[in-house]
């Protein structure tokens, strides 16, 4: 049956405008980006099955181009579409921590550090670089590495603090494997980089490990 042909309340879009967003399920959701089935399937019965084939909304938002268009459905269009709407999203997100003190909107700051770093196979160490108000003044990502680990060197986020000449920072890095759970090489260059950075008298307000779920903060857990 044509999701056209569904009670109007069952309907993705109809459900959406009148329960919100936050009511639908990831197979409603997706079924909307969709907007068309294939034939033999309704966007949702296709939606269920995309989901499936990419292990959960996370392995297909993270998933590169050729993957993802191999994807029933899909194709390069939509990869584009897709991709707009992530970046419509970090860019939302950076609007709400800039120009405001990130330690009034922890969950804001959560948030766009995990739709950056979320999903990716590889490990990535990112700052916040912040001004003496703890205003945003940049985002990057500063080291690359493999599914193993990154390697951070002190003297290069030293010189990218006093390029930005921010007062403070955040920093962050994902675990690809899901797991949030701070490594003892993770407590170790944490520290290293405390102690560069207290002798440019530059303060770091946390470290944030992405994984599942909302992640692991340092300040949190009293690490720093």
């Amino acid at each position: 049956m044509s999701i056209k042909d569904w009670p109007e309340g069952e309907r993705p879009r109809e459900k959406l405008l009148e329960r919100g967003a936050g009511a639908l399920s990831d197979a409603e959701l997706l079924a909307i980006f969709l907007r068309t089935g294939i034939p033999g399937k309704s966007a949702v019965d296709l939606a269920r099955e995309l989901l499936a084939d990419f292990g959960g909304l996370s392995g297909l938002l993270a998933a590169d181009q050729r993957r993802f268009c191999e994807g029933k459905g899909l194709g390069t269009a939509k990869y584009a579409q897709l991709q707009a709407v992530l970046e419509l999203s970090r860019r939302y997100l950076l609007t709400r921590i800039s120009g405001q003190d990130v330690l009034t909107s922890p969950e804001a700051t959560r948030d766009y550090l995990k739709l950056r770093l979320y999903g990716s196979p590889h490990e990535i160490f990112a700052c916040l670089f912040l001004d003496n108000r703890h205003r945003v003044i940049v985002y990057e990502e500063l080291f690359r590495g493999t599914i193993d680990g990154a390697s951070v060197h002190p003297r290069e986020v030293v010189r990218r603090v006093i390029q930005t000449n921010a007062a403070a920072v955040i920093f962050a890095h994902n675990h690809p494997s899901g797991v949030a759970e701070p490594s003892q090489a993770d407590l170790r260059i944490t520290q290293r980089l405390k102690e560069a950075l207290a002798l440019i008298d530059v303060r770091l307000l946390d470290h944030i490990i992405v994984g599942d779920g909302d992640g692991t903060s340092f300040a949190e857990r009293g690490l720093l």
